[in-house]
């Protein structure tokens, strides 16, 4: 509309205030370690809270947010009337529930690429930012008496950048480890304090007792690897769940169940700091399965739909290329006959498809990518018919797929295919291993490994992919 909504802060109209952090009342019991007990707090320097010693040098960033506990309160208090509605319609007698509420946390944490001013003269900080945000997914009570909780609140729309709340906004690059870790610290221990006790806050008229249950899934794989302290993504060790290293995956692509979890993480960084086998590089790498940093903040061992897609989308992107070149028949083809076949598959796109080529895949180009329509496209260009017929059937196993890691309810949305997924995954596979050996001969990329391998798994212990992935917060990333 070319109106700018977001207003300066002193300019909010007082029924604006009182829907930012530190406008309400509430308490802890017992009283959060380490964390003042005022709830009065707006917006606060990002690195309050953070105890530097005398050999620390001081960390120069300009980084601002909420605390975190003031944070929840104000999402809390957005949510009043859906929770006095989500209990009305349960049943329960609104009086007779004041303790039992349980709240379900989403946590996503994402580097934002180039922030530089465009025409400003402020202070010269990185151009690169990271953004800590936190969505409501679920709030549940457990009346006096009963065994079973009910959900009293849902989010419906848990990938959007409405409910995805902003806790902390940092000018770091989220490569720069140290200083990530020097911001993200006071976050970490107030998350860590509140863990262990309960919020009491007036809602509806009558003060309730809140617990809460963080689960860092929003997050990319990068960051994953930042924060639970494994190798980079080009690791031997692929994966952030299981311990398989590249080789095992391209050759077994289905069966691996997941292993890792935070604590195991930080059990294996003391290993590796102590190794107390003393053992060669190798051996104590291999030992470890590639964790070789102190795992910092716990995160929730998921697969991320967004990148998933992305990840997926520029392999066949790939495998197009490289059918279009007939790379099955020869040895090891030049670099002008590769740029040709791309040249040829970029021209067929664009003008079957209007796909512009994108200098790195991003979420829509992949969309439009993965689609029957794109397959028949560049089949054109594929010289033999048994090798079209493998392309397609590759893309209808995909897009059988797909809709289990993007659902937000896939029980729901598409049982079907949620059945049929260990099947599809299998049939996929053996399509990968044997047609198109010629890529997947001991490698595979990390995310076709967590397609093939771990989606099913996570969606039973967590009823979803699509529903805790990094969306919303990569959307609010535009605003």
């Amino acid at each position: 509309s070319g109106r700018q909504i977001f207003q300066p802060l002193h300019t909010l109209r007082a029924a604006e205030k009182e829907l930012l952090p530190g406008f309400h009342q509430f308490e802890w019991q017992p009283a959060l370690k380490n964390v003042s007990a005022s709830c009065n707090l707006g917006i606060i320097n990002g690195l309050s809270g953070w105890a530097s010693s005398v050999d620390d040098s001081p960390a120069d960033t300009i980084t601002r947010r909420f605390r975190y506990d003031v944070a929840l309160v104000s999402a809390l208090k957005d949510l009043e009337e859906d929770i006095m509605e989500g209990l009305r319609e349960s049943g329960m007698e609104d009086s007779a529930c004041t303790s039992g509420f349980s709240v379900m946390i989403k946590e996503c944490c994402d580097g934002m690429g180039d922030v530089s001013e465009k025409h400003g003269g402020g202070p010269a900080v990185p151009e690169k930012a990271v953004r800590f945000s936190f969505t409501i997914m679920s709030i549940s009570v457990q009346a006096e008496g009963e065994t079973e909780e009910v959900a009293i609140f849902r989010e419906p729309k848990p990938n959007s950048e409405l409910s995805c709340k902003p806790l902390c906004l940092m000018f770091v690059d989220e490569s720069d480890h140290e200083m990530l870790t020097a911001v993200l610290g006071p976050i970490v221990a107030e998350r860590n304090a509140m863990k262990e006790s309960r919020l009491i806050l007036s809602i509806g008229g009558l003060l309730r007792s809140f617990r809460f249950h963080f689960r860092g899934t929003g997050y990319d794989e990068k960051m994953v690897r930042e924060m639970e302290g494994l190798e980079a993504s080009g690791s031997t060790y692929i994966c952030t769940l299981c311990d398989s290293s590249r080789a095992d995956a391209a050759q077994n692509m289905v069966l691996h169940s997941i292993t890792r979890s935070h604590d195991e993480n930080l059990e294996r960084y003391e290993i590796w700091r102590t190794n107390p086998f003393s053992e060669s590089a190798d051996e104590l790498r291999d030992r470890v399965k590639g964790v070789s940093a102190k795992p910092f903040l716990e995160t929730q061992p998921t697969l991320d739909a967004l990148h998933c897609d992305i990840g997926n989308a520029t392999e066949f992107y790939k495998i197009f290329q490289d059918e279009i070149g007939e790379v099955y028949k020869r040895v090891n083809p030049s670099r002008e006959e590769r740029r040709s076949w791309r040249a040829a598959l970029d021209k067929q796109l664009r003008k079957k498809l209007k796909l512009k080529p994108v200098m790195r895949m991003n979420g829509n180009y992949a969309r439009r990518l993965m689609t029957q329509e794109a397959v028949e496209v560049v089949c054109e260009l594929v010289p033999s018919d048994e090798r079209k017929e493998a392309l397609r059937e590759l893309m209808r196993l995909y897009i059988q797929m797909k809709p289990v890691w993007r659902a937000t309810c896939p029980a729901k949305e598409c049982p079907d295919q949620l059945c049929r997924y260990s099947f599809n995954s299998q049939h996929f596979a053996d399509l990968l291993s044997s047609t198109f050996k010629y890529r997947y001969n001991g490698k595979i990329t990390n995310y076709l490994h967590k397609t093939l391998a771990h989606v099913p798994e996570i969606i039973e212990r967590d009823g979803s992919i699509g529903a805790w992935a990094s969306e919303g917060n990569e959307s609010a990333n535009k605003l």
